[in-house]
């Protein structure tokens, strides 16, 4: 089964910061993958050393997270805000040509919010975690 990112998140290009679904199981967590191309518009203007703003990691990871949320039947057809960031940590940059691998967890979803756990892998090494909080509209 392909999972196609536009049936599950509204965002588009450029905004739209993962490429590629993995996995979800609805409610519970969801993985995806983000290659890092040089030619992608926050690389602009950077020099000889270009790296990926890391409050798009962020938003990278709350995608990700969006996906588990709007795949619950009950949330189908909405959209889900970032509603703020408990804890982030970064271990490395992001650089053109990386291919990361993100992984949330929710480790809570009550009425119309969530909390969720995300992970930024690159080359099977963690480079990055936050909590972040979801918002569903209502």
């Amino acid at each position: 089964m392909t999972l196609n990112v536009n049936d599950y998140i509204p965002q588009r290009p450029p905004i739209q910061m993962i490429d590629k679904i993995e996995d979800i199981t609805p409610g519970e967590g969801a993985t995806a993958t983000k290659m890092l191309a040089g030619n992608e518009w926050y690389f602009a203007n950077q020099g000889n050393h270009p790296t990926l703003p890391r409050p798009l990691v962020l938003e990278s990871m709350a995608q990700t997270g969006v996906v588990a949320l709007l795949s619950m039947p009950e949330y189908h057809g909405k959209n889900a805000f970032f509603g703020g960031i408990k804890q982030a940590e970064f271990k490395d940059d992001f650089r053109p040509g990386d291919v990361l691998h993100l992984k949330v967890d929710l480790l809570k979803v009550k009425h119309n919010i969530g909390i969720g756990k995300g992970v930024v892998t690159r080359d099977g090494q963690e480079i990055a975690n936050a909590t972040l909080m979801f918002a569903v509209e209502s």
